[in-house]
């Protein structure tokens, strides 16, 4: 089976990515509302592409009616954000604040979400999630008007204790269980691992 872009719709095109870029890890983004209210959506067309800066992007697409979602219009405003990796603990939550919730209601407060102050920027943290990064925007890139590609400096990191060892700078793998996105209203875990040797190439 194969296809040229050009022959697919838009829509299609995104089944054919969804569908086999998987899985996608979630990025579950806190920003600041105008009046105070911290939003929380989560984005899985999301990475991390550079440490030297820290950063990291997230695709913010409007609404199916043209409106900007709440987090694009926060970071536009403010320039601040916060990063963070959802547990299987924490999955229901991350997945209901998906639904579309009106600016003047916070995610968090609405699901019961702890939050935590920031260091380095004015949006809380979710206090029990494993790791967060606040993030200050680098780069803001148009797609055709209707999507945003939004590269974000890490300036502060969050790691829950119990993951990490300090001194070999190692997560805990057998600690840490993040979940990553599928497709639909599916998501997966990440339990199932392989490790392979180092590999050895030819001399």
């Amino acid at each position: 089976m194969d296809y040229d872009a050009t022959d697919l719709s838009p829509r299609e095109r995104y089944k054919v990515l969804t569908s086999f870029v998987l899985p996608r890890p979630i990025a579950w983004v806190t920003s600041l509302g105008p009046t105070g209210v911290v939003n929380a959506a989560p984005f899985s067309f999301f990475n991390v592409f550079s440490e030297d800066p820290p950063l990291c992007m997230i695709a913010v697409n409007a609404r199916p009616d043209g409106r900007i979602k709440d987090t694009l219009a926060n970071i536009q405003r403010t320039g601040e954000f916060v990063v963070h990796i959802a547990d299987e603990p924490l999955a229901r939550a991350m997945h209901e604040s998906s639904g579309d919730f009106p600016p003047d209601i916070g995610e968090p407060n609405h699901l019961g979400l702890k939050l935590a102050p920031s260091t380095r920027v004015a949006p809380p943290r979710l206090a029990d999630a494993p790791w967060a990064m606040e993030c200050k925007t680098w780069r803001t890139i148009d797609v055709n008007g209707d999507r945003q590609l939004v590269m974000g400096e890490g300036i502060h990191f969050y790691i829950r204790d119990e993951l990490w060892d300090q001194k070999a700078m190692r997560v805990h793998m057998e600690r840490y269980h993040p979940v990553g996105r599928m497709f639909a209203d599916r998501y997966c875990r990440t339990d199932d691992r392989v490790v392979f040797p180092a590999a050895q190439g030819t001399q």
